[in-house]
């Protein structure tokens, strides 16, 4: 049985992950309450004692905070700071760019319709139907990340009869005419479940770097959410404060790869 200080197993994460997605997509806002155990066990589908365990890491990160009495229940903190990123230059590229050989495996694609999440993210209607691209990146022959894109389909009717093993950024550009030209990131801490380990070449519950992007074009619409998973072993994240994208990064000399963000 798990105990109340426990942080639980794959279910637990499972539920993390999935209030971390909410804060980051805007339909959980600082200050919002997502409700007693109770609530939250019949809102996520799971037991009170998995929901203890889920958001025992959030509380302590302070992300969420928990409050007593009769209007009490779990709350998202009003004091949460979320961290911007904006890499528009696409990771096939800026691996290239630094010298390192690259690789990507199409895992899966499908078409499924908006949840409320990737509704919320892409300031579109519930339902509306999306293309899902999930692959894996490799770097100098070695697992990096799991990316899982979602683009609405009528932006890109025929997306996922495209060629989906180079940029995606680039061949929106190419054949649809779309460029990111602003780039939202929630970036978080998260537990390698046992596919994400077997893919990443890591042991199960090893820590990854989450990355949540929203990608918009010139005019403000919502082209891209992507849930993006990697290795902490084998990123940096650099923030450099500028107003263009730096194209010209180095090569890091102790073959850690920098992933460049501008804030």
């Amino acid at each position: 049985m798990v105990s109340a200080e426990s942080e639980g197993g794959p279910v637990a994460e499972d539920v993390r992950r999935r209030i971390i997605r909410l804060i980051a997509a805007g339909a959980l806002a600082p200050g919002a309450r997502l409700g007693t155990e109770r609530e939250m066990s019949e809102r996520f589908g799971v037991s009170r004692v998995t929901i203890r365990s889920a958001i025992l890491p959030l509380s302590r990160a302070g992300i969420l905070e928990r409050r007593t009495g009769r209007a009490g229940g779990t709350f998202v903190r009003s004091g949460l700071l979320p961290r911007e990123a904006a890499e528009q230059l696409g990771l096939p590229r800026r691996l290239a760019a630094t010298g390192h050989t690259t690789v990507t495996t199409v895992l899966a694609t499908r078409r499924a319709a908006a949840t409320e999440i990737e509704a919320v993210a892409l300031g579109i209607e519930a339902g509306t139907e999306l293309a899902i691209i999930e692959r894996l990146r490799e770097a100098d022959g070695v697992p990096l990340s799991i990316d899982k894109a979602h683009f609405p389909l009528t932006l890109a009717p025929d997306l996922l009869d495209q060629p989906l093993g180079g940029s995606l950024y680039e061949m929106l550009h190419e054949r649809y005419g779309i460029d990111p030209h602003h780039v939202d990131e929630e970036i978080s801490v998260v537990s390698a479940s046992r596919r994400e380990a077997r893919l990443l070449g890591v042991a199960e519950r090893s820590p990854l770097l989450q990355l949540v992007r929203v990608a918009r074009d010139a005019a403000g619409r919502a082209f891209e959410y992507s849930e993006d998973l990697f290795r902490a072993d084998r990123v940096r994240l650099v923030a450099r404060r500028a107003g263009h994208i730096a194209r010209d990064a180095a090569r890091a000399d102790d073959g850690i790869i920098e992933l460049s963000v501008s804030v």
